[in-house]
């Protein structure tokens, strides 16, 4: 089968596509031929070196996928059958023509989302569901701020938290992507943090409250800043690191709030675990995708063959929602 492999770490050149064995099912694992793929920033991440993948992991990159399922391994106990329009959430492996992963980490498509498109869905929907609701305990009526809103963790976020009752404050890069936040995204408070101090916005914004839940994809760069931003009692919840991995922090800021910091990552995870949150997501996600509550904003598409550009674009930021690869 095609695959896009990893030459040596660096700049999106190094993503080759070449010919690779392809995968078998092993026990209580799905054979899936690859519609699309989605590119998350894990990938690039991976690409330049920095995020290596989980050990006995397939070394291509990929975190999620949309197909048809091929084939099974032994004592796989899910209902499935051959040809279910499925998405998968995986280890590694998704710009490839086929995969294995677990049946707990496969769902079926929702009602109304086409198989091309539902390649967006489950990394995103699984990190933000995991980690807003799951993990933060978000509540109706609470204020969750979302850091890079117009990304693809950001553009569900937004809608989800906004869908399942929260007040939603997202920042984002220009005028342009503030205006989609507001507008086709829902949010109720917009910052652009190339003009303003975020914590500053958001505590005029919110009549000094600040936000019970912060989804940060920056890390270091902005951990004393978020502990700033948080509510009485507000957790802060890490699960990116595109600005650091080290930095000071007042606690007396974080103690006198009586707040939480709490730093997660998926890909790791074990296949239980994965398995509930994909649960979980099927129950409370995917009715609002089916009902038009909640969207899936795809910005473009590429052949599988030109993942040197999708990443090439992924790079530039000028994306709004996800990049998809077609197998």
């Amino acid at each position: 089968m095609k695959a896009i492999v990893t030459t040596e770490f660096g700049g999106p050149d190094v993503l080759q596509l070449q010919d690779v064995p392809a995968p078998v099912p092993g026990p209580g694992e799905v054979l899936i031929d690859v519609v699309a793929a989605g590119l998350n920033r894990a990938d690039v991440q991976q690409r330049r070196g920095y995020y290596p993948p989980p050990e006995g992991a397939s070394q291509i990159l990929g975190l999620e996928i949309s197909g048809k399922i091929a084939g099974f391994g032994p004592n796989v106990a899910r209902p499935f059958s051959k040809g279910d329009k499925v998405v998968a959430l995986l280890t590694g492996g998704g710009y490839a023509q086929q995969v294995v992963v677990p049946a707990e980490q496969v769902l079926r498509i929702p009602d109304g989302v086409d198989v091309v498109t539902a390649a967006a869905l489950p990394e995103v929907a699984a990190t933000v569901y995991s980690n807003l609701f799951m993990t933060a305990q978000l509540q109706a009526g609470e204020t969750v701020l979302i850091h890079g809103g117009t990304g693809g963790i950001g553009t569900m976020a937004v809608q989800l938290a906004k869908a399942l009752g929260a007040r939603v404050a997202a920042t984002g890069s220009s005028a342009e992507k503030i205006g989609t936040l507001t507008g086709y995204l829902g949010a109720d408070i917009a910052i652009n943090y190339n003009e303003e101090d975020f914590v500053e916005s958001l505590l005029q914004q919110t009549d000094g409250h600040g936000a019970d839940v912060i989804l940060d994809v920056v890390g270091a760069k902005y951990l004393q800043r978020n502990v700033d931003a948080l509510a009485m009692y507000g957790r802060l919840v890490v699960i990116g690191l595109q600005g650091g991995t080290t930095a000071e922090l007042n606690l007396g800021t974080l103690l006198a709030k009586r707040g939480a910091i709490i730093g997660t990552t998926l890909r790791g995870r074990p296949v239980r675990e994965k398995g509930a949150i994909m649960d979980a997501v099927r129950e409370h996600v995917w009715p609002l995708l089916t009902s038009g509550a909640v969207q899936t904003v795809v910005d473009k598409t590429f052949p599988l063959a030109q993942a040197a550009e999708a990443h090439r674009y992924f790079d530039s930021g000028k994306h709004v929602g996800k990049i998809l690869l077609l197998a």
